[in-house]
Formats: C-alpha cells, sequence, structure tokens
C-alpha cells in the first residue's frame, strides 16, 4: 500500500471517529463495546501488548486514545465519555508512527 492510500485510510478512520464522538453520549454508549476504562486498558496490553500512542479531547470532553503495539502493528482506537465509560471506536493493523512536518503558513493545503 503507497503513502497517500496509507494517509487516505487514516484520514477516514479519523472521520469515522469523529462521526462516533458527535453521537456518544453515555446512555448511547452502554450498548456498544464499552468497559470501566482500567478493564480496557488492560484487555488492550494484556491481550494485545498495546500502550497508549496519543490522545487528544474530543467533542463533548471525551478523551480520545490510539493505543498500539509496536511489536504487532496492531491498534485501537478509544474513546472515554465523562462518566468513565471507555468504548473501542475502530481496530487494525500496520500500525505505524509518523512524523511529518506541517505545511508552512502561507501554504494552504
Amino acid at each position: 500500500m503507497n503513502r497517500t492510500m496509507k494517509m487516505l485510510n487514516l484520514g477516514a478512520l479519523m472521520a469515522a471517529a469523529v462521526l462516533y464522538l458527535v453521537s456518544t453520549t453515555d446512555v448511547a454508549a452502554q450498548g456498544r463495546n464499552c468497559a470501566p476504562r482500567d478493564a480496557v486498558v488492560e484487555r488492550l496490553a494484556s491481550g494485545y501488548g498495546e500502550t497508549r500512542q496519543s490522545v487528544g479531547l474530543g467533542a463533548n470532553n471525551a478523551v480520545v486514545e490510539v493505543f498500539a503495539s509496536t511489536e504487532t502493528g496492531s491498534w485501537t482506537i478509544t474513546v472515554t465519555v465523562p462518566g468513565g465509560l471507555t468504548c473501542l471506536v475502530a481496530s487494525g493493523q500496520s500500525f505505524e508512527r509518523v512524523a511529518e512536518a506541517l505545511p508552512s503558513a502561507d501554504n494552504d493545503a
């Protein structure tokens, strides 16, 4: 898979996560793949060797985290709502860190 396809796939993944965040509330999250955060983090670590790679604040003060294993390449995106419930948003394979320079201020990209 070339670099452009990887970036498009990552963009689609992030768009799906944003859509999920917009529609997630404590009540709506209870029917999905959700559990207390400690249990989710433990399962990702023990079952998949994944550790937190990045974190951000999403809509409605939800915490979005990316967990991944640099050994196996597996990754998982979670969303934790203010009530403490953590839900799995997406997961997959072929995780890799990317460090790209931001476009300059005069570039409208």
